[in-house]
């Protein structure tokens, strides 16, 4: 009589290759994360190297998010139709070429035009690098490949601000806040080799459709709002930025109308009619264009008003960016079980931080201790932190299973175009406020901060309960 024995299949292992991928992946991701970050200690350096006064200041932020932002769901999709691998040597290429562009600009439009051609190439770029990792490692690892992002993103959060501070201090070469962009060519040249050595191939499926129309009017309407807002905070509100104003509000009316009657919408219509989502939707436009315009707030008066020089602002901001990270990590932790109220929590933190900040710019001013800042700049990061994560997971714990990949791209691309319109309304406020001193204009600048907090503590009662099981 013959035994029959049944083998057990064996686990796939992770290879050193997949380790690899993931590693370029990372590298990419922390390049475009470190680019967007740099202006926000480099602003007033370049603005005063180019000529551009304070409308400079408010859109090197600003247009890289805003072309990133309206293009990142595009740069998904065409991932999809012409094959990942393809894209994102197209967009690591372009973003390089860019940031060559932003280091050799010699006028305030140049290096404007070249941000928003960095955020558009970023925009093909980053939505590959997940579909690349999910086609590379075995199912039962990539919660192990995932986890590594977390870290390494937040370590890029808190040296990205340092490193263009020594960067511009530093004056290596004489290249000045240049060398912050210049030194792509080598990080960006190498990432570049690697991925066409490393990244597998796949041919898309022709059959995916884009809807450039829609993403075209989303763009002319976000480009014709900021022009506004910024062209009317720096030159008075005359009938030319009312009237971009207008234009771009036309124009965000006919992309919602594109959406309703388009065949493969950037959004589905359907998301709209579900409460949750339409609340959280609203939610983090709000958050995140208000904290990320009191980070550049923030950064200018370190500089402008307390005289810090760009090493000087990094390190004054460092511990928002330390509770940043501690939080989000701990957020993790606690969603399954908090749910909703986690971001309540959140919310109230970046509150404290910022009531705390408003008493030390009423009763100190321009005078303040260095040290002083410390601690309600990491209550601010604490409570960001635990928003950040939270506010989109929460968002969508009650849609359709069919519906989460158009509900997460459509929420990363307003978070992008949030920083976009926070980064030029905040310091609009800012600046139409400096006259009356430094500290005074900060002030202002957080009381809007603050009201934008409480709204939003308001609007947490209409999210969803609880967050989606993740698998």
């Amino acid at each position: 009589m013959t035994t029959v024995t049944h083998s057990t299949p064996a686990t796939p292992q992770v290879t050193s290759r997949m380790w690899a991928v993931l590693a370029v992946i990372i590298a990419v991701e922390m390049l475009d994360l470190l680019d967007a970050t740099i202006t926000n200690i480099a602003a007033p350096t370049i603005a005063a190297d180019l000529l551009g006064g304070q409308s400079l200041i408010q859109w090197l932020g600003a247009s890289y998010a805003l072309a990133l932002g309206v293009l990142l769901v595009v740069g998904g999709r065409l991932g999809d139709r012409f094959g990942k691998r393809r894209l994102f040597l197209i967009g690591l290429a372009g973003f390089t070429v860019a940031s060559i562009a932003c280091g050799l600009a010699f006028d305030p439009t140049s290096i404007i035009a070249a941000r928003l051609v960095q955020g558009a190439f970023g925009a093909l770029l980053i939505p590959q690098g997940f579909g690349i990792l999910t086609a590379v490692f075995p199912r039962e690892h990539l919660g192990k490949a995932f986890s590594v992002f977390g870290p390494a993103l937040g370590l890029s959060a808190v040296g990205g601000p340092i490193l263009a501070g020594f960067l511009i201090d530093a004056d290596l070469f004489g290249f000045g806040w240049r060398a912050m962009f210049l030194i792509n060519i080598g990080l960006g040249g190498a990432a570049f080799a690697a991925a066409y050595r490393l990244l597998p191939f796949d041919s898309g499926d022709r059959t995916v459709t884009i809807d450039g129309l829609g993403a075209g009017l989303l763009g002319v309407a976000m480009f014709g709002a900021l022009f506004g807002l910024i062209d009317g905070s720096a030159h008075g509100w005359t009938v030319a930025p009312l009237g971009y104003l207008a234009a771009g509000l036309v124009c965000f009316g006919l992309f919602a109308r594109r959406q309703l009657t388009a065949a493969d919408p950037l959004i589905r219509p359907s998301l709209f009619k579900n409460r949750g989502f339409t609340s959280g939707l609203l939610l983090g436009l709000v958050f995140f264009a208000a904290v990320s315009g009191l980070l550049y707030v923030l950064s200018l008066f370190l500089q402008t008003g307390l005289g810090y020089s760009p090493t000087g602002a990094a390190l004054g901001l460092a511990p928002l960016a330390v509770g940043i990270v501690i939080s989000s990590v701990a957020a993790h932790r606690f969603i399954d079980r908090l749910g909703r109220n986690l971001i309540l929590i959140g919310l109230l933190i970046t509150l404290t931080g910022t009531g705390l900040l408003i008493v030390i710019a009423v009763t100190a001013g321009a005078s303040v201790a260095p040290l002083a800042l410390s601690a309600p700049i990491l209550i601010l990061g604490l409570g960001m932190g635990t928003c950040f994560g939270t506010i989109y997971r929460v968002t969508i714990g009650d849609i359709e299973q069919a519906e989460t990949g158009s509900a997460s791209g459509s929420l990363t691309a307003v978070q992008q175009l949030a920083n976009a319109v926070g980064a030029a309304a905040v310091t609009t406020v800012y600046f139409h406020s400096v006259g009356s001193g430094q500290a005074h204009a900060l002030t202002i600048s957080l009381v809007l901060v603050a009201a934008i907090a409480l709204v939003s503590c308001g609007l947490v009662r209409l999210l969803p309960r609880n967050a989606p099981a993740q698998h």
